[in-house]
């Protein structure tokens, strides 16, 4: 049998090699994310901040729902088209599993959403096919 103290410094310096590669995927419990992966400390900063794109997204939806409501048939058909780019770009952004991305790239939300709905192609063929508004 292996002494302890081998067998305990093999494992460590196993576990140190497995964290300096990223370490485990770390879940947050529910069973319909996406597991990120980084280090421990990582994938806690990142949940975090994915919780709050999450919650963006939901709040730019809910806005576009509301207004969907209220419009025409004409008019509602280009809401819903924003409301399937805005599932879309809510299924690219929270289904990327490195933490850095969302430490790097959301951390400042501000108004990225948005900026995502204007930069797809779907939503710049509704704008180019809309009437000039009078001024």
């Amino acid at each position: 049998m292996a002494d302890g103290s081998v067998m305990s410094g093999f494992f460590q310096r196993a576990i140190e090699t497995w964290e300096d590669d990223g370490g485990a995927p770390v879940s947050t419990g529910d069973s319909t994310q996406v597991v990120l992966t980084g280090s421990v400390a990582q994938v806690e900063w990142a949940e975090r901040i994915r919780s709050l794109v999450k919650a963006d997204f939901d709040r730019v939806a809910s806005a576009f729902r509301l207004v969907a409501e209220k419009q025409s048939a004409g008019s509602r058909a280009d809401t819903e088209t924003i409301l399937e780019i805005l599932t879309d770009k809510r299924n690219e952004v929270l289904n990327r599993r490195q933490a850095g991305y969302f430490i790097h790239d959301w951390q400042e939300i501000g108004d990225q959403v948005r900026q995502l709905i204007f930069h797809d192609e779907r939503y710049q063929a509704i704008k180019r096919n809309r009437p000039a508004r009078p001024r």
